[in-house]
C-alpha cells in the first residue's frame, strides 16, 4: 500500500481541504480521508454510469470493510487527487483500491482497500455484481 502511484488508479476525483477538517494537532482528521474517499467513490459511480447509489434502487451496494493507511499528514490548506481503481470482482462483492495524493505529488499521503457488496435494500440480500462494475475490474498484479 505504500509503493502505490499514480498509474494504479483509473478513476480520479479532486477535492480541496476545508479549515474544518483539521483537528486539535493542525493535519486533516483521520476520519476526513474516509470521506473525501467515499465522495470520490461515488464519483466513480458516477463516471461509470451505473445509477446504483440509493437505496431505494432495485441495485445499489454497501460497504463490507475498509482496510486503512495513513501514510503521512496532511495540513491545511492543500489540493488533493483521490484515486480509484476496482481491482477484484467476485459473485456479490468486489474490491476499490483507493488512494490520496496531493496535488502533484507522486506518493500517496493515504491508501486504502474498500470491500464493497452488491446490495438490494428493499429484499436486504446482497445481489450480483452489476455489469458496469464489472466491465471495469483491473485486478492487481
Amino acid at each position: 500500500m505504500r509503493k502505490l502511484q499514480r498509474k494504479d488508479f483509473d478513476f480520479w476525483s479532486s477535492i480541496d481541504t476545508r479549515w474544518r477538517d483539521m483537528d486539535a494537532l493542525g493535519h486533516l482528521n483521520h476520519a476526513i480521508y474516509l470521506s473525501y474517499m467515499e465522495s470520490a467513490r461515488v464519483d466513480v459511480y458516477t463516471q461509470l454510469g451505473y445509477l446504483g447509489i440509493r437505496k431505494d434502487m432495485d441495485e445499489s451496494t454497501i460497504l463490507a470493510s475498509m482496510d486503512v493507511h495513513y501514510l503521512s499528514q496532511v495540513k491545511h490548506s492543500a489540493s488533493l487527487d483521490i484515486g480509484h481503481r476496482i481491482c477484484r470482482v467476485g459473485t456479490t462483492s468486489f474490491d476499490f483500491l483507493a488512494a490520496i495524493f496531493i496535488k502533484g505529488e507522486k506518493v500517496p499521503v493515504c491508501s486504502a482497500l474498500f470491500k464493497m457488496v452488491a446490495f438490494n435494500y428493499q429484499m436486504n440480500k446482497p445481489i450480483p455484481v452489476p455489469d458496469p462494475i464489472r466491465e471495469k475490474c483491473r485486478p492487481l498484479p
